[in-house]
């Protein structure tokens, strides 16, 4: 077990820039303080007054963050500057250890590594990316390697993460140090009945009416993302469905995907789809209990924190196989997975259709908090340390 250690916490992005990565650190930041660790801050980005060029902040959360950003167009996180700063405060603030995060460019967080080496740091380095298509410049340029044999603690987000971090490093070992979430919060105000058909009184043209099955999905709308598959897979549902089962779909966020997934429903009539736009996580939450479904079509998704989200709050999930989903979601039990876009939509299908088999997976996933919850996240993050080197209590 490790006494209290001393985190310099390095991330090219950080809020008040909103994302996966920026979330994360800032979220395991405060729950390390909140184990009696002390954690700082080094990013690239800007402040939400515009601080920069070094300025040291502490937010109401009690953790320093050292801006040590550039005024660049667009708020840009990039500073090829930093390193000589980075190494000064590093020196002088007497951190145990430096925890990199890094996205598929993270070049703040890259040139920060080696900086903490030659300081004799011990480094771990957490990778919130899929090394595919940058995989053959990663191997020629040969950093991953390098680093491993300096004894950074390589880890990754999820196992499909971590395989194609090792094989771009040369096989070495890399551990799964998945995203966290407050399970509870997520569950907390929900029915514990599950939204179901609900039979309404019938009418006398139609017959018997029923609540429509509820399909949400949140995601920026990027294509990397894939919104506009979403979209696809969601019309392919609604073709295999018996028309006597009403659906609707509410999808989201906001990006520039937007107009074209606006134009997508308007020109083929799928007026049962709705795009509210980006929501805070209080009505994340509110969205995720009105569901009986959570739809993920990202193929490229080394984590898929917003899918764990729903099936914390009790929704089952149909995501695409092979992605960081796989380490929280198993097939037939926390929802349906699929291969290919057509899989997809004949899983939802599938789902949409079969009232008991929902109301069974319901059950489960409302029974059965993931395992991807921050007590047991931190405590893998402080594994993790021990590993780089930071000497056992």
């Amino acid at each position: 077990m490790l006494s209290a250690v001393k985190v310099a916490m390095v991330t090219d992005c950080y809020v008040p820039r909103l994302g996966g990565i920026e979330t994360q650190v800032r979220d395991l930041s405060r729950h390390l303080r909140a184990a009696g660790h002390d954690v700082e801050v080094f990013t690239a980005t800007t402040g939400a007054q515009g601080e920069r060029g070094g300025t040291t902040e502490t937010g109401d959360d009690g953790i320093p963050v050292h801006r040590l950003a550039l005024p660049l167009p667009f708020g840009l996180p990039v500073n090829p500057f930093a390193p000589g700063e980075v190494r000064r405060r590093l020196r002088d603030g007497r951190f145990d250890v430096v925890h990199a995060h890094l996205g598929v460019v993270s070049p703040f967080a890259t040139d920060s590594v080696p900086v903490a080496l030659d300081l004799r740091l011990p480094v771990a380095a957490t990778f919130h990316c899929v090394v595919d298509r940058s995989g053959p410049v990663f191997r020629m340029l040969g950093h991953l390697a390098r680093w491993a044999a300096r004894g950074v603690a390589l880890n990754a987000v999820s196992s499909m993460a971590a395989a194609r971090v090792s094989a771009v490093a040369g096989d070495v070992t890399v551990e799964v140090v998945p995203n966290g979430i407050e399970a509870s919060w997520w569950l907390a105000g929900g029915s514990q009945d599950p939204p179901g058909p609900a039979t309404h009184e019938p009418n006398p043209v139609t017959g018997p009416s029923r609540r429509p099955v509820h399909v949400v999905s949140a995601m920026r709308f990027v294509s990397r993302k894939r919104p506009i598959a979403a979209l696809g897979v969601l019309r392919g549902a609604r073709a295999i469905v018996d028309r006597s089962v009403p659906m609707r779909a509410t999808l989201v966020g906001e990006g520039p995907q937007r107009r074209l997934m606006e134009r997508y429903l308007r020109t083929r009539g799928m007026d049962w789809v709705g795009l509210p736009g980006r929501v805070d996580r209080e009505d994340l939450r509110r969205l995720h209990h009105t569901a009986d479904v959570y739809l993920s079509t990202a193929r490229l998704e080394a984590f898929g924190i917003a899918a764990l989200e729903a099936r914390a709050a009790g929704v089952p999930v149909v995501a695409t196989r092979g992605t960081g989903a796989d380490d929280f979601l198993t097939d037939g039990v926390d929802g349906l997975l699929g291969d290919s876009d057509v899989m997809l939509a004949g899983a939802l299908a599938h789902l949409v259709g079969d009232d008991a088999l929902r109301a069974s997976m319901r059950a489960h996933v409302r029974s059965t908090p993931p395992q991807q919850d921050w007590p047991g996240v931190v405590g893998q993050t402080v594994a993790e340390y021990h590993r780089a080197g930071v000497p056992a209590r």
